[in-house]
């Protein structure tokens, strides 16, 4: 079965941005001139995701908004002639079938799944962190349905990253089957650099066979209170197979205050209509600062 629906939890405080935060939804904030979300969303659908639904929370409303129907802006630029900003906007809330469901309580990433269940109904689905961008010549998520489509077992977008940093993320071990795919045999939520079973660690990018949910359902909250999808994904390794895949193109990890600034400076260079004057002004800069 294809796999034509998405799924983006949203709902997160984004305490680590705090005060912008506060009031504005993490995944709202822009890199130049577009939300962070809306470039998670745009890989979705150029890897042919039908639908998506975002799991929002109190304070989210912002994201929906920004993929609904302006009217009052619309019209203002239809008046002023602004032809190529009012196609710009239209295309936003045209993009893909959008819907909604809020995560009441701030459970966990595990529960923010769980609670699309309904939506989903019995097919694989897609989930994307929304927070992370990945930039490359072939969408991520469709590098990982192709392997999804050959395997037809759940998938996890996996990098490599430094042994000390295994602390921030769910890490996979497991039997190598080729130069990018493993088959995963364990995976641990943010393990000490000491004990990490390997240093290939989860990023912001799945694909699961409905199976999930049951194994969610199973669950038990772990001592912060939170559902872990890490350690239901454990639970589905033992009754089918699951893959991880070593994807090719840029991460960026935009709820971190360092990725943010590294995801705008590098997106930043690569556009075509402000990149040579953005990396002129960045030399003289450096120049300039130079002893």
């Amino acid at each position: 079965m294809p796999i034509r629906k998405a799924v983006i939890p949203a709902a997160g405080l984004g305490t680590r941005f705090l005060p912008a935060s506060k009031a504005s939804p993490k995944e709202m904030l822009p890199i130049v001139d577009k939300p962070v979300i809306q470039y998670v969303v745009e890989e979705a659908v150029s890897a042919g995701i039908e639908s998506v639904l975002i799991v929002t929370g109190r304070g989210k409303e912002a994201i929906e908004n920004h993929f609904d129907v302006s009217y009052e802006l619309e019209h203002i630029l239809a008046e002023r002639g602004k032809k190529a900003e009012l196609a710009l906007v239209r295309s936003i809330a045209s993009m893909v079938e959008f819907a909604y469901v809020r995560q009441k309580e701030a459970l966990g990433l595990g529960h923010a799944v769980l609670v699309a269940r309904n939506w989903i109904g019995n097919e694989p689905f897609a989930v994307f962190l929304g927070d992370d961008i990945v930039v490359g010549e072939s969408p991520c998520i469709r590098q990982m349905m192709d392997v999804f489509e050959e395997k037809g077992s759940s998938v996890l977008g996996v990098m490599d990253v430094a042994r000390e940093d295994t602390r921030k993320y769910g890490i996979v071990a497991g039997e190598a089957e080729g130069e990018r795919l493993i088959r995963v045999e364990d995976i641990v939520e943010k393990p000490d650099p000491a004990s990490a079973p390997s240093t290939t660690a989860v990023i912001g990018r799945y694909l699961f066979t409905p199976a999930i949910f049951e194994e969610l359902e199973k669950t038990r909250a772990d001592h912060s209170g939170e559902i872990q999808l890490t350690s239901a994904i454990h639970s589905l390794r033992a009754r089918e197979p699951v893959y991880a895949y070593r994807f090719q193109g840029r991460r960026y990890d935009t709820g971190d205050r360092l990725g943010f600034l590294e995801a705008t400076v590098e997106m930043a260079l690569a556009r075509e209509d402000i990149g040579s004057a953005f990396r002129t002004y960045l030399e003289g800069l450096l120049a300039a600062r130079e002893p």
